[in-house]
């Protein structure tokens, strides 16, 4: 599978008795999200380091073809010079995160709303970014959460170090659809707690129907780019997040779009 949803963890206490089943004990959390979703973005890791027997445990407990992706450490992103984060990125690669193996998908880079775009400081940063580490291949994801990135520097920037850059589903963030890697990641934002699936069906259906469009390679209708260039037509994996906005809908939203995508 190619089209990999899920969403951001998998310990929400109101996750118990809406997706959990009443008296699962919370050992078994990663167990029973992981064989109901396809991926897991794991947000703990933009907090604080891990040992590297915590992600092996991770990696058992899931099935074949389960994939995480990890969210990198605030001290990476959230900091006046990105140039100078060279060892907070050795740090957060060094830490174990190989141990996930194949389960290993893309790592996500995320910035402050505040951080503007600055061409000169964002190519040193990307710089620092390794296509492998232990030997494992790496993917990155950039979540660019300003305005002025909304930029064609910043799009060629991307393309040249093979980054994607997060699409975002958002009412607070820009949405860039430019495709700038042999992936597409999304985060879709937007839930509403009083819709039972987070979205709409019919918008669950949009969403079914653009997955598949990045899938083949497509440029899907409607959704906002920052140049007018159309990538050659290449199969894409797609990983797709329901996360944050109503975290309560966010297990049904994604179940709910795993079955439109199958």
């Amino acid at each position: 599978m190619t089209i990999r949803i899920g969403i951001g963890g998998w310990s929400y206490e109101p996750w118990r008795g809406t997706f959990f089943p009443d008296g699962l004990p919370k050992t078994k959390e990663l167990d029973y999200a992981s064989r109901r979703l396809t991926a897991i973005e794991i947000n703990g890791t933009f907090y604080g380091s891990q040992k590297p027997a915590t992600f092996a445990k991770w990696r058992d407990a899931t099935p074949d073809g389960f994939v995480f992706t990890l969210k990198a450490s605030r001290y990476c992103t959230n900091r006046k010079i990105l140039g100078e984060a060279g060892g907070s990125i050795e740090k957060f690669l060094t830490q174990g995160i190989t141990e996930l193996g194949g389960k290993l998908g893309p790592i996500l880079w995320q910035f402050a709303a505040t951080k503007e775009f600055d061409p000169d400081d964002f190519a040193q940063f990307l710089a620092l970014l390794p296509e492998k580490q232990d030997g494992l291949p790496l993917r990155h994801a950039l979540e660019v959460r300003h305005d002025s990135f909304k930029d064609p520097d910043f799009i060629a920037l991307a393309a040249k170090h093979k980054a994607a850059i997060v699409f975002a589903d958002s009412p607070k963030y820009p949405a860039i659809a430019d495709q700038t890697s042999d992936f597409t990641y999304a985060r879709l934002l937007n839930a509403d707690e009083g819709v039972q699936t987070g979205y709409s069906l019919d918008a669950l259906d949009h969403w079914a129907a653009v997955a598949h469009c990045w899938e083949k390679g497509e440029m899907p209708d409607g959704l906002e780019h920052v140049t007018a260039q159309v990538p050659a037509k290449e199969p894409r994996d797609v990983y797709l997040f329901f996360i944050n906005g109503a975290k309560v809908r966010a297990p049904a939203a994604a179940q709910a779009l795993i079955e439109r995508v199958s």
